[in-house]
């Protein structure tokens, strides 16, 4: 038995061959790339900034391992909170870089969503094992307590629909900004750069059961680089036009790496 459900009628959706489909008969081909679409609409991420050129350069940044703490500090935490053959889930998950992590070192069953069919798009391509679909993470068309851990990397927080998907000993994983993360850039692109406040999300009705704090520094040795870590942060749309000129003369630069990990149960 699958996992699925139709984002239609929420009946359980089953695969036949490369269609998706419910017993009411609504249906969701699989795409040649290996994704399926299921939005309830055609409303898709693309149009709000997470364009093919962006996702393909935070995929390019990401493999270079320079979050590779993070992944580490993930994959250690789903490992100690599931078993395997478990449901493991990727909310948001970008062009797929930390499930391919994630897949290399443990035995799981990996499913990744988001909101931007680019980046699922360029997610499948990676062809780890996963099954990675387009949807909104404030309707998540899986089955009530089907996923053991789910993991959910800077991106919006949406309690009551994650509590329905992860079973009664689930655990969700989420990693907010730390205080120093990426204050070398921010002294390029501010005039008086700020710290991080490292606020926990709002999870009402969810038990925060461990935090985990992960500091590493990184040196980015081209502009190439720089500017695909620029695009991947919210700075790249609310910096002033002479921190963007800063930004854009360097050619290497050296900065903190802060990550704060809050472990959610039921």
């Amino acid at each position: 038995m699958g996992i699925f459900i139709c984002p239609v009628c929420g009946q359980a959706l089953d695969c036949h061959e490369r269609v998706f489909r419910c017993e009411r008969g609504h249906s969701f081909d699989i795409a040649k790339e290996g994704y399926v679409n299921l939005l309830s609409s055609n409303k898709s991420g693309d149009a709000t900034g997470d364009n093919r050129t962006m996702a393909r350069s935070r995929r390019d940044f990401l493999d270079k391992g320079y979050f590779a703490p993070l992944a580490e500090a993930v994959c250690d935490l789903v490992n100690r909170y599931s078993a395997d053959g478990d449901s493991v889930l990727d909310v948001c998950c970008g062009e797929g870089y930390y499930t391919d992590f994630l897949s290399r070192q443990l035995d799981r069953q990996y499913y990744g969503f988001d909101l931007s069919k680019s980046m699922v798009r360029l997610a499948a391509k990676r062809r780890c094992g996963a099954r990675f679909f387009v949807a909104n993470n404030t309707s998540i068309p899986l089955k009530s307590g089907s996923v053991k851990a789910a993991f959910h990397l800077f991106a919006p927080f949406h309690a009551a629909e994650f509590s329905r998907v992860i079973a009664d000993d689930g655990v969700i994983i989420t990693a907010v900004a730390g205080k120093n993360h990426l204050f070398g850039l921010k002294r390029v692109l501010y005039d008086t750069p700020y710290f991080n406040d490292e606020q926990p999300p709002a999870a009402d009705g969810l038990r925060l059961a461990d935090t985990v704090r992960v500091r590493g520094e990184i040196e980015l040795p081209s502009q190439e680089d720089i500017s695909a870590l620029f695009k991947m942060t919210p700075y790249y749309y609310h910096t002033p036009s002479e921190g963007m000129r800063r930004s854009q003369e360097l050619d290497a630069l050296t900065t903190e790496i802060e990550f704060v990990i809050y472990i959610y149960k039921k």
